[in-house]
C-alpha cells in the first residue's frame, strides 16, 4: 500500500482508492527523563468488573496509557484518585513516584487499556517494584 496524491491505493490493484488514513493526537507529554538503556513494552491490560487492579507499585521510568473501553481508578502519588474513561490517556513518570490505584471503576463491566513502557525491566515481566 502506497500513499499517492493523498489517497491510500492497495499495492495489488492500483486502481482501488480508499481515503487516506485519519490521525489524531490523543495524548502528550513532554518528553520525561528515560532510564539508561530502556526497554519499551506495550501492554493490554484486562481488568474484570469490580478489579482492584496492581497494589501500589512503581515503575523504573515512565508509563502512557489509553483507555480502550470502560472506566479505570488511577492515583498517582501527589495526585488525587481520577477517573480515566474510554478514549483518555494517562502518563505517569516513573522512578520514585508511587502508582496508587489502576483499578476498574466499573462493577458491571470490563474495563481495557493498553499501556506502552519505557523501563528497565532487569528480567521483570511488567517492569514493576511492589
Amino acid at each position: 500500500v502506497a500513499m499517492i496524491s493523498n489517497h491510500m491505493y492497495n499495492g495489488e490493484d492500483p486502481k482501488t482508492v480508499a481515503p487516506p488514513p485519519h490521525f489524531e493526537v490523543v495524548g502528550s507529554v513532554p518528553t520525561p527523563p528515560m532510564p539508561d538503556s530502556p526497554e519499551t513494552m506495550t501492554v493490554h491490560v484486562t481488568l474484570p468488573p469490580g478489579s482492584a487492579g496492581t497494589p501500589p507499585h512503581r515503575h523504573s521510568g515512565p508509563a502512557f496509557g489509553y483507555v480502550i473501553e470502560g472506566e479505570m481508578r488511577f492515583e498517582l502519588e501527589g495526585e488525587p484518585e481520577r477517573i480515566i474513561r474510554a478514549g483518555e490517556t494517562f502518563w505517569e513518570p516513573g522512578g520514585d513516584v508511587i502508582h496508587y490505584q489502576d483499578g476498574n471503576n466499573r462493577t458491571d463491566s470490563w474495563s481495557r487499556v493498553i499501556v506502552t513502557m519505557m523501563m528497565r525491566c532487569a528480567g521483570q515481566y511488567y517492569c514493576l517494584t511492589m
